[in-house]
């Protein structure tokens, strides 16, 4: 086993390159947000979805934009809005006179890459066009289905709920995201770096594209292949359970603060993420640390908190990161 997992983290030094060059080509026209620039890649590594949750302004849309670029594939960017239908989304029926016949338009989700911007100023029934898409990856529409292509990853933006013209998003929904990314201002110093790049009427947005799917895939390949002892997959099962029966872990000041703990999804996307994480560290083998570094973009949307958490000011953001202070690590 020692032997495999040196012969993985040879693959993986070998593999890096790739990751690196994306890296590099984003940090041309994306100034910090290094978070969420690892969170996308880690995202591609490992197949999923992202909601980016932040202000207006704070380049949510143009790193998205940029990392599409950065990569040998299709791209679509759909604007939600209230007045949306699912057929702006799947496509939709259309009748052709000469033929005499109906043929489908198929829409904008048929591509590698898609950014759903401002996806929750669209109501419900607009967001369910995207259930089907997001977890079998094919779209059933006039009595044919179509898969879509691979990879295909969704990546939606939105603003904060608490902003005027934006509806919650459907839990179902948004428990298909693998992460949920929250986005701040930035620091002084990279504020006043965009300052020096982009306070022009032309600023410099060019940058290479250096991957191709086939070197996603890949790299995928080997995500799937990096060591997790028993040990760290029972820890992130204890770190589930514990959102769920936090009494069990010596947490019984969470009880009352917990609406629903985190789905099986949950297990699923801890594992995948701490692999990825694994992978873009130049390492062969899972650590604890893998698991806590990418748990609360994990947790942060599945872990609910009750009326009395939101009584008392308790986001699901401290309840995760009690869980995480909490649990034994092994």
């Amino acid at each position: 086993m020692a032997l495999d997992v040196k012969q993985i983290g040879e693959r993986v030094a070998a593999e890096s390159g790739i990751l690196n060059e994306i890296r590099h080509q984003i940090s041309r026209v994306i100034v910090g947000q290094e978070h969420l620039v690892d969170r996308l890649l880690l995202a591609l590594i490992c197949n999923q979805h992202v909601l980016i949750e932040g202000v207006p302004g704070l380049a949510k849309t143009l790193t998205v934009t940029t990392l599409a670029r950065t990569l040998h594939a299709s791209f679509t960017r759909i604007q939600f809005t209230p007045d949306m239908l699912p057929a702006d989304i799947t496509g939709t029926r259309i009748y052709k006179h000469l033929k005499d016949e109906f043929m489908i338009e198929w829409g904008p989700i048929f591509a590698n890459i898609v950014l759903a911007d401002e996806i929750n100023r669209a109501p419900a029934k607009v967001q369910s066009a995207l259930l089907e898409s997001m977890q079998e990856r094919q779209v059933s529409l006039g009595g044919q289905v179509r898969h879509l292509d691979d990879p295909f990853l969704v990546i939606a933006t939105q603003n904060p709920v608490e902003q005027e013209g934006t509806y919650p998003l459907p839990e179902a929904q948004v428990d298909r995201f693998m992460f949920k990314v929250k986005v701040d201002y930035l620091s002084k110093e990279h504020e006043l770096e965009v300052l020096h790049r982009m306070a022009t009427t032309e600023p410099d947005m060019a940058v290479d594209a250096v991957a191709k799917p086939e070197d996603i895939l890949r790299v995928r390949r080997l995500a799937d292949e990096i060591f997790m002892d028993e040990k760290i997959g029972e820890y992130i099962v204890d770190l589930v359970n514990a959102t769920r029966n936090p009494a069990d872990y010596d947490l019984a000041e969470l009880t009352d603060l917990i609406r629903y703990g985190a789905s099986p999804r949950a297990t699923l996307f801890l594992a995948m993420g701490a692999r990825g994480q694994a992978l873009m560290s130049g390492r062969g083998y899972v650590t604890p640390q893998d698991v806590k570094s990418v748990a609360m973009d994990v947790f942060r949307h599945r872990v609910v908190p009750t009326y009395e958490a939101e009584a008392e000011e308790k986001t699901s953001e401290e309840i995760v990161q009690t869980i995480l202070d909490t649990v034994d690590v092994p």
